[in-house]
């Protein structure tokens, strides 16, 4: 399945791992880069040494693109832009904000930066800037996000700079068929998050990769109380209670340094750790878990991305010429 997108980040297939701070580390990263996606890291919870240290081991297992994924929000990123330079990342993506400073400096090594877009605004002051890709990621989507829904979202951002650069669609895509849909919407790929959780390589705490598989599409909500901007988690007894204390949350990251000192945010470690309580835990997931039925492979999910996308595409085409 060949687009733009395929074309520019040298891939086989338009299926990109979302950057999860905290869950796509090196295993989930190389798993679906080996399988002809494109993996990304999540380094917004890493340290510059763990840092190192995944990139590292990605390069150490695989030979193809990969990413790195970082908050703009969270100040200026050109130290550890130029640590992913060096280490041989092909992507940098930035979230929350356009990451004006080190935009030249990517290019000047021939690494692409990717932003992503929960409006069209937003999608238009990053080409502006110099980006190479969008992700125009809807309000269905997991972890920071809008308030745009997807099939909105997309076609508007298609519109608007798609003439330019790659569109890659994000929020709500559990299978293929949001690989069709997102292609006929006029985006050049999907960036997936949650669907990825729940595999066997991702970098998880206890229960969480279980609660998206036992979810319905409705168990979510877009909340403040774990980082300070708006974004989208499993509903839990810390959401409610946040909510019925009025949902007035700190500046980020200062919600996000409460909340891990409430107990409830162990984003970025593994089994059960110290004062670990399921019912308060920082779990971003989007309403596709609603579709999650079982803890698949990474390679397996692209491979099933894309037979899925290619059988709902035959269907659509064989209505139209029905």
């Amino acid at each position: 399945m060949r687009t733009r997108l395929t074309d520019i980040l040298d891939i086989e297939h338009p299926v990109m791992l979302a950057g999860m701070g905290g869950v796509s580390y090196s295993d989930l990263v190389v798993a679906v880069s080996e399988a002809g996606g494109f993996g990304c890291l999540g380094a917004s919870t890493m340290s510059d040494d763990e840092l190192d240290a995944e990139m590292a081991d990605v390069r150490s297992r695989t030979d193809k693109p990969y990413g790195v994924d970082l908050l703009t929000a969270a100040g200026d990123q050109t130290a550890k832009v130029e640590r992913i330079i060096a280490a041989g990342a092909t992507v940098y993506v930035a979230g929350l904000g356009v990451p004006r400073e080190v935009i030249d400096l990517c290019h000047a090594k021939g690494v692409l930066v990717m932003n992503m877009c929960g409006k069209v605004r937003h999608a238009v002051d990053a080409v502006e800037a110099g980006c190479d890709i969008v992700v125009a990621q809807g309000t269905e989507a997991g972890g920071h996000t809008g308030r745009i829904a997807t099939n909105t979202l997309v076609p508007l951002i298609v519109d608007a700079v798609g003439d330019r650069v790659p569109v890659v669609a994000a929020g709500g895509i559990f299978d293929g068929r949001g690989l069709a849909s997102a292609l006929t919407l006029g985006a050049d790929g999907i960036w997936v998050g949650t669907r990825f959780i729940a595999t066997p390589e991702a970098h998880t705490v206890e229960g969480y990769k279980e609660k998206l598989v036992a979810m319905a599409e409705d168990d979510t909500t877009v909340s403040r109380a774990y980082t300070g901007k708006t974004c989208r988690v499993v509903r839990n007894r810390y959401t409610e209670e946040f909510e019925a204390a009025g949902g007035q949350a700190e500046p980020f990251p200062m919600q996000y340094i409460k909340s891990v000192q409430d107990g409830a945010n162990h984003l970025g470690a593994e089994g059960r750790p110290e004062g670990f309580d399921p019912d308060k835990e920082f779990w971003p997931a989007g309403q596709g878990a609603g579709g999650i039925q079982d803890l698949v492979p990474a390679a397996e999910l692209v491979e099933r991305f894309v037979a899925e996308a290619e059988q709902a595409l035959a269907r659509a085409q064989g209505a139209v010429t029905a």
